[in-house]
């Protein structure tokens, strides 16, 4: 649906509502067989998924149908709304062959969720929909320059893989062409920085299909940038109290039982490896279950606590063919994981400890386009331990927490975590679209399922608090939005290659790989351009793989014993003493300079 639009008055919703039956209609006038499906109002636009059995529709016959949709907005058609029968219905549905359109009836009529045992149906012209509306009043509300047909995708009916595949035609449609236009422009941005473009131009990861959808691989360059973000992390999470464990991949089924991955989390994992006289193992699809165990392991006293286990753990889930995304959403992740056990009276200190993290990491990458959102549990749902008054208590608690920290927030319903509320730092990339990037959740249930005590000062046993963390997310989708948010372009700390040293002619060669040699001794990422291309090609072929220092090297910097040093981010150019221009380099690193932003200075 169009996250950004309340169907019941936002008149963009019914402009995108309205356009899918036009786009239907237009269809149908060139392609009379076809099958009709769902034709929702979406984000940014509107689609209709077809079935086109024989006569197949292309991206050569989108201007022809989109002419068509214009043809039909000019007559001002209005949209009338009526009612039939669930029998009516399914009759006239059968008669017309709308077979998808019959299934959704009767699913709809079997469920119960119908008021007065009626369909809704709207009509515009000689056309007419099975459908809850709501629509303009007439077509002449549709501005016949805010939208355009943008492409054609295939859909599995239903969104399952089992099912028919269909064809699936996207519009885009704003409320004026300065709109749509804006928009155009913001798109062909974020595709030339789309992470999966510069990932495969950068050499940074892979995705193959005999090693499976959604595994990605890491190839040097990507690889890099993962060591750098954990080491900067088990820096920041040493000096906050943290301390590492390392746990397996894979465990029996009976420990995800008693987490409640199972069966609260079963459809988003892999299916299980039957093996030692027919016990089942599972690959975990967070690393929750082992930090406990490692808690459980021995007798805990209060004077532990907080007692803080971080991990960057390797986790698996079975996401859906159709929304894996490049590395925004795969099946094989390492998680930025840490487990807080602590005492009630210690809930707010740590839970504010962990925001103040959050803030730290994402002022420093220079990460200002998010929003914070509380996600709260659905009473009404059955997704959620069935706990009313910790409910209550626990996200009263986190909300407590944003108020005290001044933090502007939103609330959601339905979003928490099956065991208990959470914050959710969401992340806008350049189309707009928004995603969970970073949680940090307020566990009350674990600490029963798995019996977790510690002896209090009155000498009782009682149950800790559980804090869920990842500030820097998985490295995989981290790693997605820092891609596209620097358009490639990474620090130098974080930066696969950090200097490339460019020499002029050949009479300073062994010079620059003396000073290449200097650097590598000193952990620098570093190479030098030995190849037979021109000067000004080298100096592209730099810029073009976005290395962020590029060190010229002629006669008179060997001279000199100097560099010129050329950034990525700017067209200045300085003369640096090599010696100056190496403790430069270590302090970019040593602070983890944000070098890759022109108005940051390089130090000294």
């Amino acid at each position: 649906m169009c996250d950004q639009c309340d169907p019941n008055s936002d008149l963009l919703y019914k402009i995108r509502h309205s356009l899918a039956h036009v786009l239907a209609e237009a269809v149908l006038q060139i392609r009379p067989n076809a099958k009709l499906a769902f034709g929702p109002p979406v984000e940014n636009g509107f689609y209709y998924d077809f079935d086109f059995g024989s006569e197949p529709v292309g991206e050569a016959d989108l201007p022809e149908i989109e002419n068509r949709m214009r043809k039909i907005l000019k007559k001002k058609v209005p949209f009338v709304r009526s009612e039939m029968t669930v029998d009516e219905a399914l009759a006239f549905l059968e008669k017309r062959g709308e077979v998808y359109k019959v299934e959704y009836a009767r699913e709809l009529a079997e469920s119960g969720q119908l008021s007065g045992n009626t369909l809704s149906f709207y009509s515009s012209g000689d056309f007419i929909d099975m459908c809850e509306g709501p629509h303009v009043a007439n077509t002449a509300e549709i501005p016949a320059d805010g939208f355009a047909l943008d492409r054609i995708s295939g859909s599995y009916w239903r969104g399952d893989e089992k099912r028919p595949m269909l064809t699936r035609i996207y519009g885009l449609a704003f409320a004026s062409k300065a709109e749509l236009d804006d928009y155009r422009e913001r798109r062909r941005l974020a595709m030339e920085r789309d992470h999966r473009r510069l990932g495969v131009e950068l050499e940074l990861f892979l995705l193959d299909e005999e090693v499976g959808s959604g595994i990605p691989l890491w190839l040097p360059a990507g690889t890099v940038i993962r060591d750098e973000l954990e080491k900067w992390a088990r820096e920041v999470e040493f000096r906050a109290g943290y301390q590492r464990v390392s746990t397996p991949a894979i465990a029996k089924g009976d420990l995800y039982r008693r987490s409640g991955h199972l069966p609260y989390y079963k459809d988003s994992m892999f299916p299980p490896m039957v093996m030692d006289e027919e016990v089942d193992y599972y690959l975990r699809p967070m690393n929750c279950p082992h930090h406990h165990k490692v808690y459980a392991s021995r007798p805990r006293s209060y004077r532990e606590l907080p007692l803080r286990l971080a991990e960057y753990g390797q986790d698996f889930r079975y996401e859906k063919h159709g929304s894996l995304a490049g590395l925004l959403r795969v099946r094989a992740m390492t998680m930025n994981d840490a487990h807080i056990y602590c005492t009630p009276d210690q809930v707010e200190a740590e839970f504010r400890a962990v925001m103040d993290m959050y803030h730290y990491y994402y002022d420093h990458l220079r990460f200002g386009n998010f929003r914070v959102r509380l996600s709260l549990h659905d009473p009404e749902s059955d997704k959620f331990v069935d706990n009313r008054e910790a409910w209550e208590r626990t996200e009263a608690t986190v909300r407590e927490v944003l108020q005290h920290l001044g933090v502007q927030y939103e609330e959601e319903r339905g979003e928490a975590a099956f065991y208990g509320p959470k914050v959710d730092i969401q992340v806008k990339n350049l189309l707009g679209r928004e995603e969970t990037v970073s949680t940090c959740q307020l566990d009350f249930v674990m600490a029963d399922r798995f019996d977790l005590t510690y002896v209090d000062q009155d000498g009782q046993l009682k149950r800790p608090y559980i804090i869920h963390r990842a500030p820097l997310s998985t490295h995989e989708r981290m790693i997605s939005f820092l891609i596209e948010f620097y358009g490639g372009a990474f620090p130098t700390w974080m930066a696969p290659e950090q200097v490339r040293i460019i020499p002029v002619n050949t009479d300073v060669l062994d010079f620059a790989l003396a000073l290449r040699d200097r650097l590598h001794e000193d952990l620098f990422r570093v190479t030098v351009d030995q190849t037979g291309e021109t000067f000004n090609k080298k100096i592209r072929n730099a810029v073009t793989r976005k290395v962020p220092n590029i060190w010229v090297i002629g006669n008179r910097e060997k001279a000199e014993g100097a560099v010129t040093w050329r950034r990525y981010c700017t067209k200045d150019q300085i003369s640096v003493d090599i010696a100056r221009a190496h403790e430069m380099l270590k302090t970019m690193r040593g602070s983890r300079l944000m070098d890759n932003f022109p108005d940051v200075q390089l130090p000294g």
